[in-house]
């Protein structure tokens, strides 16, 4: 684990039985990101925050949480960690500030105030007497996430914060996880089922399906991906890519490991490339833009979402 990294995992996995829930997994979460787990339901995503989070032991693998590794290190270290995994426990006739009180004696955390602090980090301070009964959907969201925060954590692991929201709840929970994350450095892992909220979010991705995390991305990496660009095939790529920075100033190209070369900045001037290259006889085999949207690049790699 280098220091810039607050999680890795080792070939974790979960068995139930005959029945496999995750397969071995590697991941690894740096300081300071928010991590989207995106993947469609039943998907393995709640499943690896359990095992994160402690609520599960892992059937074999390593876990490593701010370098710690062993049972007893990791105890220590999951104290500062906050998390909503699955839906969190509340009493039902009793106020947001009775709720967190209840919880904040159960574990023992120090200091009357730091209830009435994270109501206020999370926009529940004007409850008053309204019990949790009476809670919109997006306030029960808020108090979970309240919930999180009471022990000052440096790592929030949330399972589906946005589920179930309207647009302006979905609006105003992105905001505060935004502003946690910049103001206070709290490092996220965020799991959802849809992409397109996650944009919004997320500084890396990692895309899960039947209990396996098929590909990890940065959100530049996705943005590259989904974002129209010029693809080009051609002989000595290493010599094309020299020639293309000399003739368009900025050029924002990589070679794929297929050795073709995608240009992401200059959408819709295929022309002048195609002119650039024939001036200086360089062979073409192929010269094509493509991209995709989000919802399509989503469906590519883990399918329709199902029920169940």
């Amino acid at each position: 684990m280098s220091k810039n990294e607050i999680l890795v995992a080792k070939s974790l996995s979960k068995s139930y039985g005959s029945v496999t829930a995750l397969y071995p997994t590697t991941l690894s979460i740096a300081k300071g990101d928010i991590l989207g787990l995106v993947g469609k339901n039943g998907a393995g995503k709640t499943t690896l925050l359990k095992l994160i989070t402690g609520q599960s032991l892992p059937t074999s693998g390593e876990l490593e949480l701010f370098s710690a590794v062993m049972p007893e290190g990791l105890r220590q270290a999951r104290q500062r960690i906050g998390a909503i995994v699955e839906t969190p426990s509340f009493y039902r006739d009793l106020t947001a500030r009775q709720n967190l009180e209840y919880y904040r004696i159960q574990r023992g955390i120090p200091g009357k105030d730091v209830v009435d602090v994270v109501l206020g980090e999370v926009g529940l301070s004007d409850t008053g007497r309204k019990k949790f009964k009476d809670f919109s959907l997006g306030m029960k969201q808020r108090l979970g996430l309240a919930l999180a925060l009471m022990n000052h954590p440096d790592f929030l692991v949330l399972d589906e914060p946005i589920n179930g929201l309207d647009p302006m709840g979905i609006v105003e929970i992105r905001e505060l996880l935004l502003t946690l994350n910049r103001e206070k450095h709290i490092t996220m892992l965020i799991s959802c089922h849809v992409l397109a909220e996650m944009q919004n979010l997320a500084t890396a991705y990692a895309f899960i399906d039947s209990g396996k995390i098929i590909k990890t991305m940065t959100a530049k990496q996705l943005e590259e991906n989904c974002n129209p660009y010029l693809r080009l095939v051609v002989d000595a790529e290493n010599r094309v890519a020299a020639l293309l920075e000399q003739h368009f100033e900025g050029i924002h190209y990589s070679i794929q490991p297929d050795l073709s070369i995608h240009i992401y900045n200059l959408p819709g001037r295929a022309d002048e490339v195609n002119q650039v290259l024939v001036h200086n006889n360089i062979r073409l085999s192929s010269l094509e833009t493509r991209g995709t949207n989000l919802e399509d690049y989503f469906v590519s790699l883990v399918g329709r979402e199902t029920d169940g």
